[in-house]
């Protein structure tokens, strides 16, 4: 176990050096002269390099503030939404994951679910705002931040973004778990469980379902990334003024600075939920076995 989690420790760094790498290379962009040439490009580089090192980030070309000032103040916004979303994708997305990764509406099932898991998130999202504002007559203004207290006013800023956060997660979740389950249920070990007395229940509680749900863990990155690619979408369309929403406006306005910090978080996060992910499906098969 020690030595799995040497070697995930490894790949995490590796991956958030690479992160940190790219970073400062667009970062390297916001330096004036930058662009001249090879070796001004290679300077600004290892200076912007060292600046992410210090944990320095710079200025946004926006507004002029730092970019830390700009995360700290537009990062709960970011984290709510992500955090609300997962609560739904869980709730949603594995029971729907369970009932069509193993029974016989798998293969019944399989190609609408895999026409609704290619939509576009975005679709979801204007789908939602649409409903919203001609069904319920919903006004969706400007969501500063994740409301403090039960506002229905606050809550419905928040309620529309998350759903849509979460959508995405789920249909991220269920395909984890879809994939996991068909993969166990192919498994030959099955056979030789029944000779040796035990019962179907018995084998898909002691052994299949933690292979299931190891499927899910290990697969903790991709849903991360679902996660994090629909608060880019679901804040640009509801007017959330959080990190996902200032990632796209950095890109559309050249603030090359904000842009890298950004993508770093992001791809940290991500890195992270892979590596947690790995450690706690390692656990979970070691545990049954």
């Amino acid at each position: 176990m020690w030595r799995y989690a040497l070697k995930e420790s490894g790949r995490w760094a590796l991956a958030v050096l690479g992160a940190l790498l790219t970073a400062a290379a667009v970062s390297a962009l916001s330096v004036p002269g930058a662009v001249a040439g090879a070796g001004a490009y290679a300077i600004a580089f290892g200076g912007r390099l060292l600046a992410f090192l210090a944990l320095d980030f710079g200025a946004s070309a926006i507004s002029g503030d730092s970019v830390a000032q700009e995360l700290a103040a537009h990062g709960p916004m970011t984290a709510d939404l992500v955090g609300f979303g997962t609560v739904i994708a869980i709730l949603l997305g594995v029971p729907l994951g369970l009932a069509l990764g193993t029974g016989p509406f798998r293969r019944a099932t399989a190609p609408l679910i895999q026409i609704v898991s290619a939509a576009p998130v975005f679709c979801a999202g204007l789908a939602l705002a649409y409903a919203a504002r001609h069904l319920f007559g919903w006004y969706q203004g400007v969501a500063e931040s994740a409301p403090a207290h039960l506002d229905v006013a606050a809550l419905r800023a928040v309620l529309l973004p998350a759903l849509t956060v979460g959508l995405a997660g789920t249909a991220a979740i269920q395909v984890a778990l879809r994939r996991a389950a068909s993969e166990a249920q192919d498994n030959p070990f099955r056979t030789g469980l029944r000779r040796l007395g035990l019962t179907a229940l018995e084998i898909e509680r002691v052994y299949v379902a933690p292979r299931v749900f190891a499927g899910l863990l290990s697969s903790l990155g991709e849903v991360m990334l679902a996660l994090l690619s629909a608060a880019v979408v679901s804040e640009w369309v509801f007017q959330c003024r959080g990190i996902a929403d200032l990632f796209v406006k950095s890109l559309a306005l050249h603030d090359w600075n904000m842009a890298a910090a950004i993508l770093l978080v992001f791809a940290a996060a991500t890195s992270t939920a892979e590596f947690a992910g790995r450690l706690g499906a390692c656990l979970l098969t070691r545990s049954s076995s």
